[in-house]
């Protein structure tokens, strides 16, 4: 199935994600330990040990949108 926009996720969607991932971010500052964050947030482990490794590599910042995923449609 083709998404409109290139991804699976709309625009807001995408925002959505991303202030879950910044309010994630802010516990990691706090010292809170992985499986609480994904407990509060009803994510997986997994999902929040990769944003953290992140978090650490860039801070927030690391955790903001990319954008649509998957390549570019090119039919006409």
């Amino acid at each position: 199935m083709r998404y409109p926009d290139g991804g699976g996720l709309s625009t807001r969607g995408r925002a959505k994600r991303e202030a879950v991932r910044r309010q994630a971010a802010g516990w990691f500052a706090e010292d809170v330990s992985v499986p609480e964050i994904a407990r509060r947030l009803r994510l997986s482990q997994t999902a929040v040990y990769g944003w953290r490794k992140r978090w650490r590599a860039g801070g927030e910042q690391a955790l903001a949108s990319k954008g649509p995923g998957g390549s570019r449609c090119r039919l006409g």
